[in-house]
C-alpha cells in the first residue's frame, strides 16, 4: 500500500514537470518569434543602429533557443512519454488526436528553427508582418493541444477544435488589419516628416 501511494506521488511529480516544461516550452516559442519581428524590423533602421540591434537580437535568439526552447522541447517529451507509458495513453483515441498536434507543434519548431538559422547568418528572411502571422500559429496549437488533454470526449474536442478553427481566422484578419493600420501610420508620420522639413 505504502509502494503504490509512492508511486501515485511520484506519478505527480513527474505529471508537474511535464506541464512547467511545457509551459517553458511554449514561452519560448512565443518569444523566439517575436524576437524574429524585432529582427526584421531591425533591418530597416538606418547605421549604426541596424549593427548594434542586430548583434542584439542574435545574442538573444541564441540564447532563448539553445537555453531554453530546445531543452524545454526535449524534456517534455522525456517527461510526456513516461506518462504514456505508466498510464497506456496511447490506447485512447484523444491521445493520438494529442499527439497529432504536438507533432504538427515540433514541425513549427522545426521551421522556426530554420527561419532562426537564416538571422543568425544574415539570409532573407519573412518581413515582420508575415512573422506576426506565424507567431500565432503556436498560440492554435496551445488551444487545440489543451482542449483535447482536457476535454478528452471526442465531441467536445470537435467542438473545441471547430472554435479553435473560429479563433485562427480572427486571429489572421486582425493581424492583417494591425498590418494595414501599421503601414498607413508609417506612411502619415512620412508625410508629417517632409511637411516639417519644407
Amino acid at each position: 500500500m505504502e509502494f503504490l501511494s509512492n508511486l501515485e506521488f511520484n506519478i505527480l511529480y513527474i505529471k508537474a514537470l511535464h506541464i512547467i516544461f511545457v509551459t517553458t516550452w511554449f514561452a519560448g516559442l512565443f518569444y523566439i518569434v517575436r524576437l524574429f519581428i524585432y529582427h526584421a524590423e531591425a533591418r530597416g533602421k538606418q547605421e549604426p543602429a541596424r549593427s548594434i540591434l542586430e548583434k542584439q537580437y542574435k545574442l538573444m535568439e541564441w540564447r532563448l533557443w539553445y537555453i531554453i526552447t530546445w531543452p524545454s522541447a526535449i524534456i517534455t517529451f522525456v517527461f510526456g512519454f513516461w506518462l504514456v507509458y505508466e498510464f497506456n495513453y496511447w490506447l485512447q483515441p484523444w491521445m493520438h488526436v494529442k499527439f497529432a498536434m504536438v507533432g504538427g507543434l515540433f514541425f513549427y519548431q522545426l521551421y522556426c528553427h530554420k527561419i532562426f538559422r537564416k538571422f543568425q547568418n544574415d539570409q532573407e528572411t519573412w518581413g515582420s508582418t508575415k512573422l506576426r502571422i506565424w507567431n500565432e500559429v503556436a498560440t492554435l496549437f496551445l488551444f487545440g493541444i489543451v482542449f483535447v488533454v482536457v476535454m478528452k470526449n471526442s465531441v467536445t474536442w470537435i467542438w473545441g477544435l471547430g472554435s479553435l478553427i473560429m479563433l485562427s481566422v480572427v486571429m489572421m484578419l486582425a493581424v492583417k488589419l494591425y498590418g494595414k493600420a501599421r503601414k498607413k501610420n508609417e506612411v502619415l508620420e512620412e508625410e508629417k516628416k517632409d511637411e516639417s522639413v519644407s
